[in-house]
Parts: structure tokens; sequence; C-alpha cells
């Protein structure tokens, strides 16, 4: 996979930024919306997808990593590319389930879309540790599109030292979001 791009720095930040905020504005939108549509399986199905999809991204991320650390610069590119593609597919089917199953509360043990008291007493601590971790986990799923984006072009255009230096903010947001994913959809999964 030998890519590479042609530098064009305003070009560049008007479609990473378009996208970015396409992206927002679609997963905020659609978050609201489900659609009543019979798939014929469990539309869970797709979270699990996504999670594991995460988890693979999450792997990808610390091979990465490493690769770029001996130097095997090629093998970090190809490797770094597909956890990009990875992560448009998690997008795809992140999208999915929400459109197809809605939205699921931590503690709704009844699944009636209400978490009463006696269910919040029932989730306990944990239903605190569930929100701290996925609120920070949607922030940085938020923020880091850009970021990942940009340090992708970095890389595309032959800015090896801005590549490196947008990588070292970019990767640790990246990974908490691929690591917290598939924590969060074990933390949830039951309550589908």
């Amino acid at each position: 996979m030998n890519l590479s791009l042609q530098k064009n720095d305003r070009k560049a930040k008007i479609l990473i930024f378009s996208f970015s905020a396409v992206v927002f504005l679609a997963v905020t939108a659609l978050e609201r919306v489900t659609l009543n549509v019979q798939l014929g399986f469990d539309p869970h199905l797709f979270a699990l997808i996504s999670a594991l999809i995460n988890s693979l991204v999450s792997v990808l991320l610390v091979a990465g990593l490493v690769t770029a650390k001996q130097g095997a610069y090629n093998t970090h590119r190809n490797i770094m590319l597909t956890a990009i593609l990875l992560s448009v597919f998690f997008l795809v089917t992140y999208i999915a389930h929400h459109l197809f199953s809605g939205s699921t509360l931590y503690g709704d043990y009844d699944k009636n879309g209400i978490v009463d008291e006696a269910e919040k007493l029932r989730a306990g601590g944990l239903r605190i540790v569930y929100r701290v971790l996925l609120s920070i986990h949607i922030l940085l799923a938020g923020i880091s599109l850009p970021f990942i984006l940009f340090t992708a072009y970095r890389a595309l255009t032959g800015e090896n030292a801005r590549h490196r230096k947008l990588a070292k903010l970019t990767w640790p947001m990246w990974f908490y979001v691929a690591v917290t994913g598939p924590i969060v959809y074990w933390m949830i999964s039951r309550f589908y």
C-alpha cells in the first residue's frame, strides 16, 4: 500500500473539518432516530461487531506504535491505514445499531426505557463508572476524528516530523476510544 498525497493544507483543512462535522452531526442526529424495521436478526449484533472492530483497532494501534518505533515505516503505514478503514466500518455498524435498536440505558433491568430508583440502587456504583467511562469515550471519539485525519494527512504528505508530533496527541485519544468501546459494550449489553 504505497499511498501518498499532494500537500495542500488549505484543501485538507476544509475536507477534514467538513468530514468531521458531517460525521459528528450524523451521529448526533441519528442517535435520536430509531427505525422500526424487522431485520430478521437481532440488531444488537451491530453493537457486537462494533466492539469487535474496536478491539481489532486497539490491537492495530499498538502494532502501529511498535512498528513506528522499530522504523518499519511501510508496515506502520499499512497498519494505520487499516485501522482507519476499520474505524470507518465501525462508524457504519455503530450508526446501524442505533438506527435499528435505539438507545439503551445502563441499569434498565426491566427494559422499559426508564431507570427508576430501585434499578439505580441495583446497578450501584457501576452505573457511575459506566457513565464516566462512556462520557470520556464519547468526548474523545468526537475530538479524535479530525486529529486522526490530520495525523494521517501529515504522514501521507511526507511531513514526518509534524506527523510524529501530532501522533503523540492522537494515539492516546484514539487508543482510549478503541479500548473503551468493547468495555462499554460489555457493560451495557446485559441491558439490551
